[in-house]
Order: C-alpha cells, then sequence, then structure tokens
C-alpha cells in the first residue's frame, strides 16, 4: 500500500515509519524537523502541523491509500497540536480523495467531554475500580488539556465524513515490539495499564486491512 504518516518523527510515528517500510508499503513520512528521521528510506515531507494549510498537504497525501497519524504534543506548548493536525489532515484527505485514517489517541479520552459530547458516559465499560475511581481521574486532572484535545480530535473525526479508526492505548512504555496485546472495540481492556509505542503502531497498520474497524475505537493494552 502507498502510505502517508504524520507525526513519523515520534516515538509511535518513526515504528509505524519503520514496520510499514519492513512490510513493504511505499511511505510518505511528514515531520516538522526532517532531521529528527534520520536514516529512512520512506520520502520525507516537511510540515508543521501546528499550523498547518490543508492545501500545502495534499502533496503528501494525494494517492495514498491510507493515512496513519501519530500525532501528539511533546510538551505542554503544544497543546492542541493534534486537534488542529488531525483538522488540516482531514481536510487534505478530503481535498484529495483519500479516506482511510488510522489515528492513536488514549484510553482515557471516553470518558472526556467535547463541545458536542458535553456529557460523556462517566466510565468506560472496560475500567476496572481502580482505574474508574483512583487512577482515572487522576491521570485526567493532570493531563487536562492534553486530553481534551483528543477529545476534540475524535469528535471532529466522528463528525466528518473519511473512514477512521481511533486506536486508544493506556501508558505507553519504549518496550519492545511483541505482538502479544489485547484488543477491544469501543470500550478499553480491563487490567491493561501499559502497552509498548512498537505494539501500538503494529495494530494500527493492521487495522488498515479490517474494514469491521472502520469509524470504530479500538482500545489497546499489554
Amino acid at each position: 500500500m502507498k502510505l502517508t504518516i504524520f507525526g513519523a518523527s515520534g516515538g509511535i510515528g518513526r515504528h509505524l515509519v519503520d514496520q510499514a517500510l519492513a512490510a513493504g508499503h511505499d511511505v510518505t513520512a511528514v515531520v516538522r524537523d526532517p532531521a529528527r528521521l534520520p536514516g529512512t528510506s520512506a520520502q520525507v515531507v516537511t510540515a508543521d502541523l501546528a499550523a498547518a494549510d490543508p492545501t500545502a498537504l495534499q502533496a503528501a497525501v494525494g494517492g495514498a491509500d491510507a493515512v496513519l497519524s501519530g500525532l501528539g504534543p511533546r510538551s505542554a506548548a503544544d497543546a492542541g497540536v493534534t486537534s488542529r493536525g488531525t483538522r488540516a489532515v482531514a481536510e487534505a484527505m478530503a481535498g484529495s480523495g483519500v479516506r482511510r485514517i488510522v489515528v492513536v489517541s488514549a484510553a482515557p479520552v471516553g470518558v472526556v467531554p467535547s463541545p458536542g459530547r458535553p456529557r460523556p458516559p462517566r466510565y468506560d465499560e472496560g475500567d476496572g475500580p481502580l482505574m474508574r475511581f483512583v487512577l482515572g481521574p487522576a491521570i485526567r486532572r493532570v493531563l487536562r488539556r492534553h486530553y481534551a484535545d483528543l477529545a476534540l480530535m475524535e469528535e471532529e473525526l466522528r463528525d466528518g465524513g473519511l473512514d477512521w479508526t481511533v486506536v486508544r492505548p493506556p501508558r505507553l512504555t519504549d518496550g519492545p515490539l511483541t505482538g502479544d496485546y489485547r484488543t477491544a472495540y469501543g470500550r478499553n481492556i480491563r487490567g491493561g495499564l501499559t502497552v509498548s509505542r512498537a505494539d501500538v503502531a503494529q495494530l494500527m497498520l493492521a487495522l488498515l486491512d479490517r474494514p469491521e474497524s472502520v469509524r470504530r475505537t479500538v482500545g489497546v493494552a499489554g
């Protein structure tokens, strides 16, 4: 497949690039700073998605079979980059006739309010008591701006016309690719507290060939 990967120099993005190339895909990697993606055989396109022009992104997505996004803030100063960047990517895809996109979000986002969903479910059905009453509320307080951004991104994808899939991992680690992880549609994973970035990337690539994942969220955990 011809794939365009956004956030390609990030933790998950680099794994997406490496795994996609190893699988024989034709990869276009979109990054803010090409120096952060050295030694790759992917075609590298420079774009700052914090203030991206959708028309300038059409060349990167044009002709792609699918788009994958590992977009996420590197610091508090990047708050809002995920929703803004994904909005620009979605507009570029619509302008280029590309429909399939798989993005990464986060496990707590299903219970985070957004403008169009001010009263989300109080709990995710996949969360156990520890996550519902202790860890989840604490994590959402600390990372509230980050999760609000991800919730807005998810809302805009739901309201748009793309064939999207949202992957919701818990705490990400730099562990190795194991292939040993659990998944569930529409809910988090009971007792799943961590998963490696490499495993999340593998799942995102695998979901491209699973039509049942279109317009659905997918929980994943080790």
